[in-house]
């Protein structure tokens, strides 16, 4: 495997990954995805919304949209989790057309302008999606904590690379377009 195709697996990995805590996510009431917790953001609503406005955010430095901090100005809370569950899906299908359109590895070195407040942040892709993915984890992770204290069991979330674990992701792949392997 090249690092390429690593980044690629890692974007699908990341839309399965959300596809999974999501469904979850939806048995919950609303209510219960508002009731505080304890993490870093007090719910797990706030949490996933977090998870997609850096996504948003990230998408597109890598995508050269120009927007910056100005993809957070109209970012109000979502009418629904439903709303929320279907830009999440939007914006991991960004993410992995983003790396399909990647033409080889040099391409990883290639720079992104970042946006901040007050400079412009110039990194590179490779540097920008490894972000990225740990951005994901990090706070996928704590969502799936928060999900543990409600009636909702936490889905598994790391069986997506082994080849052996294939039948149990295999439905939710197809479902979301991915490729089965």
């Amino acid at each position: 495997m090249n690092t390429l195709s690593a980044f690629r697996s890692m974007a699908q990995n990341n839309a399965w990954s959300n596809h999974r805590l999501h469904r979850a996510c939806a048995e919950l009431t609303f209510a219960e995805l508002t009731a505080e917790r304890t993490s870093f953001f007090p719910s797990i609503e706030e949490t996933l919304t977090h998870i997609l406005h850096v996504d948003w955010y990230y998408l597109d430095a890598l995508e050269r949209g120009g927007r910056g901090l100005a993809v957070f100005a109209g970012a109000e809370p979502f009418t629904g989790f439903a709303a929320l569950r279907q830009a999440q899906r939007e914006a991991d299908r960004r993410l992995i057309a983003y790396c399909d359109q990647l033409s080889d590895d040099a391409a990883l070195d290639g720079d992104v302008q970042i946006l901040r407040k007050d400079h412009v942040q110039v990194d590179r892709v490779g540097s920008v999606l490894m972000h990225l993915f740990v951005h994901q984890i990090h706070h996928r992770g704590q969502a799936h904590a928060m999900l543990a204290g409600t009636r909702v069991k936490p889905p598994q979330l790391d069986e997506f690379f082994m080849a052996e674990e294939l039948p149990l992701r295999e439905a939710e792949l197809r479902e979301l377009g991915l490729p089965v392997r």
